[in-house]
């Protein structure tokens, strides 16, 4: 799928990928050379090795990608040309008058089909039982190197610099002003944008919180607090090697990920198993071809590597942290299986006006995947007060 773009063109940009990249698939997958099992009873050494090869019993030969590739289509498949990246997007508008831009960011290892569910019932909200005054015109890119947007060549593709490329999308697509939500590396993208352009972004939603206290905060924790505190040390401690391998070093790990999709299964699948809010079993609440859908934007265009990076980016040269609160509303859902959480307190100190605040019963780090029903609410909750200030 080649495209070389005019300058500032927005062209449709339908997905349909050769069968003979899901013949070569399904060969790999055959041929995997599996190794021993896992010496606990438990998943504490890596997911289990019956899990992963089921998993990939059923990717080779019960998966449909063309159904995936479909939704992708139906939705409305985009690409254009923003800082000499070709950027893939999903574009839904919708039919409302009173529509309000609405910018979904995804994070690593998610992508745009996170959004799929959340999609009609935040452009049509009536036809889905909500209040059409809650609809929204929704925009979904992919990151470079994520997905079918184009790999960077060079270095320097930071949060802050894909900030500016989505400042520079929206603006493209004729969205002067615009809401943004984000999760994971979303809302690393979503604070960036706040921070460089807060007189376009009017609003922002965040389902993970980029909140690390201080030694301070830390000393005076409440019990709470100090909960959050705990949960955030055993990941870092515990769950968190594949970002450290990613932020130093990427191409290594980027070989193996390229050659070998059990092994890009097992990578991905770990996040899932780990900070869904399943108890270690992802399948009890996500169903197993959305988590081969998720792979897949990762396989088929051979982005393991070139998303890795983005982890070397930051960590490399990453902004620095703001030392002033964050100037534009923010609302937050604070999920229970969600590694990072913070309190509203933290959030008072860190945003100057903090819109929404909850802490929900059900759903982890995949919000969008695990609670789309649940996050669709939060996101329409945080923006409801804010749609009269647009401009």
């Amino acid at each position: 799928m080649s495209f070389t773009p005019a300058h500032d063109a927005v062209e449709p940009f339908p997905i349909s990928v050769p069968d003979a990249d899901l013949v070569d698939l399904r060969n790999r997958l055959a041929a995997t050379r599996w190794p021993d099992r896992e010496t606990v009873p438990d998943s504490r050494q890596g997911p289990r090795l019956d899990r992963i090869r089921d998993l990939c019993a059923h990717w080779a030969t019960g998966y449909d990608w063309r159904r995936a590739e479909r939704d992708i289509n139906a939705l409305g498949s985009f690409r254009t040309a923003i800082d000499g990246i070709d950027v893939h997007f999903l574009h839904v508008r919708s039919a409302e008058p009173h529509a309000v831009p609405l910018l979904l960011c995804h994070g690593w290892p998610g992508s745009i089909l996170e959004f799929r569910r959340l999609a009609g019932p935040l452009t049509d909200p009536a036809a889905h039982g909500g209040d059409a005054r809650d609809a929204f015109h929704v925009v979904i890119p992919s990151m470079p190197g994520f997905g079918f947007s184009g790999k960077p060549a060079s270095t320097g593709w930071n949060t802050a610099r894909i900030a500016d490329a989505w400042i520079t999308l929206m603006r493209r697509l004729g969205y002067g002003s615009f809401f943004a939500q984000g999760g994971d590396w979303g809302a690393a993208v979503v604070e960036q944008i706040t921070r460089r352009a807060p007189e376009s972004c009017l609003g922002a939603h965040f389902n993970l919180p980029l909140v690390f206290p201080t030694a301070q905060e830390r000393n005076e924790a409440t019990a709470e607090e100090r909960q959050m505190i705990a949960r955030a040390q055993h990941y870092q401690d515990r769950q968190s090697a594949y970002a450290r391998e990613q932020a130093t070093r990427p191409q290594t790990i980027g070989y193996s990920l390229a050659d070998s999709p059990a092994g890009l299964a097992a990578w991905i699948y770990t996040l899932f198993q780990d900070v869904t809010d399943s108890g270690g079993d992802p399948e009890t609440v996500l169903d197993r071809d959305d988590i081969l859908d998720d792979v897949m934007l990762y396989w088929l265009p051979n982005a393991a590597a070139s998303s890795a990076r983005l982890y070397w980016e930051e960590d490399f040269g990453g902004a620095v942290p703001a030392s002033q609160p964050n100037p534009v509303p923010a609302g937050f859902s604070i999920f229970p299986g969600e590694a990072v959480q913070a309190s509203r307190r933290w959030l008072e100190r860190r945003y100057e006006s903090v819109l929404h605040y909850a802490q929900l019963d059900r759903g982890g780090h995949f919000a969008a995947l695990e609670q789309p029903e649940v996050l669709t609410e939060e996101i329409r909750k945080t923006f409801r007060s804010l749609r009269s200030s647009r401009s």
